[in-house]
Formats: C-alpha cells, structure tokens, sequence
C-alpha cells in the first residue's frame, strides 16, 4: 500500500511567528495516527528553526528548491547536503514556477533529482502542463519530456525513493481545479509511462496531486485509484485549511 502524503508548500510567505503559530496549529489538530505523512516546505530562512519545532511531531521537513551542485562558487545557491544538515527529508524539484519563471529546464530539474537523491534526500519532482498545452491536447507529450528526462538521467529505479507531484499550471492559484477524473487520467498515464520500464516501481511510487487543493475538494481528488494526497499551495498557511485536506486523506486510508 502507497499511503497518502499531504505537503505544503509555503512558497514565499511566512515570518518566525507566523510559522510557529501555523505548526502549533497543525500539531494540535492531528490525530494519534502515522497513517499519513503530512510535510511542510518553508522558505530556506526558517528551515532551521521549523527542524526543531516538529522535531519529534511526526510532521517532516522539506525545502523548496536545491543546487544541483554540492559546493563552490554559487554565490545564493544551498547544497543538498545543507538541507539533509538542517534536518530536511524531503525537496521539491521542477515547480512550474521555477520552470516558468526561473527558466529551469527539463535537463536542469534532472540534475537537481539526482543531487536530492546523492545526499540522501527524497525528491519531489513536479511536472505539469500549461492551459495552452492543455487545450491543444498536448499534456501527455509534455508530462513524458518531463518526467523521462529524470528516468533516463537516474534510472527508473531512483523513483524508489522519490514522489512526483502533477500539478496543472493552469489550476496552480487560479482557483480552477481539474477535476477528480482529470487528474486520475494523468496520473495514470504517469504510472503507465513508468509501468513501461519497471511495473514494481510504477505501482509504488506516489503520485501527488496539485492544483487548488482544498478541504471541500480532497475527498473526491485522493479518492481516485492513482492520486496519493497533494502538494498543497495557498491552504496549506492556514492550519484549519491544511488538517483539512489532510483529514481527507486520514479518512480514505
């Protein structure tokens, strides 16, 4: 059995207190059960200080973004090891907006999966289509030059220890949401792009789903066959908005 995984991705946003009072707020709502992962991504300034508050809660810690370089003349870059230093389990490689508008490539993502996995972190590769490529029918094309550029760079057995998360770009902060069999069509074609080159790994890995994930939407998304939980945006700053979705999750496992 995969499990169910609830991330949440605080992007920029946040301030020493404002945390606290966030992981305070999870950490009292959560129930005695480690049937479900829930992992925060602060902003690197907080990783730190978030590793010692959910030291011990169960609640894992992952950053954002990663160098694929281990160390040199990188001058606003973090290493992979640092973040495995600071206590994170877990980062996410190839968000749309660091494709968008960092200009990351396919072949840059791959590289930073492979560094994640070499310092012993758990990557969490984000592929996803655009509108426009979702209206001219070309979100399986983009979703395997995506996904088999991190295949075919470490092996279909580095997704053994790595999540991929779906996330349309055109349901990513625009309130529109795909719906439930939307995403379960992409999801499986992620599985059966991975099916093709090992069927073991392609029915371990977990798929999360992102795009507008809410409390009022999760039950019907993580209830699909290849949807196992979600990398939360916008609802994952508020406690009540995040144990939400996540009770989702603790009732369909």
């Amino acid at each position: 059995m995969r499990g169910y995984l609830v991330a949440g991705n605080w992007k920029m946003n946040g301030s020493n207190a404002a945390n606290a009072e966030l992981v305070d707020g999870i950490i009292a709502g959560m129930p005695q059960s480690d049937s479900v992962e829930l992992l925060v991504c602060p902003p690197f300034p907080y990783l730190a200080a978030m590793a010692a508050k959910l030291s011990g809660t169960g609640i894992a810690l992952g950053a954002q973004n990663v160098s694929q370089h281990e160390a040199g003349a990188y001058t606003g870059e973090t290493a992979p090891s640092m973040l495995g230093d600071v206590g994170c389990k877990y980062v996410i490689v190839g968000h749309s907006e660091r494709r968008a508008i960092m200009g990351e490539s396919s072949e840059t993502v791959a590289a930073k999966f492979q560094a994640a996995q070499d310092a012993g972190l758990i990557p969490l590769l984000c592929v996803g289509e655009s509108q426009q490529q979702r209206e001219t029918n070309q979100t399986e094309a983009v979703i395997d030059e995506q996904l088999n550029a991190v295949v075919d760079g470490s092996g279909i057995e580095a997704f053994r220890r790595a999540v991929i998360a779906y996330e349309p770009v055109w349901a990513i902060g625009t309130g529109l949401t795909a719906t439930p069999q939307q995403a379960q069509d992409v999801h499986r074609h992620i599985r059966e792009v991975l099916a093709a080159r090992h069927q073991d790994v392609a029915a371990t890995v977990k798929i999360l789903y992102g795009g507008s994930v809410k409390g009022d939407n999760a039950a019907g998304l993580f209830g699909k066959p290849d949807i196992d939980g979600g990398l939360i945006g916008g609802a994952s700053l508020k406690s009540a908005d995040f144990l939400a979705i996540a009770e989702a999750a603790w009732a369909l496992n």
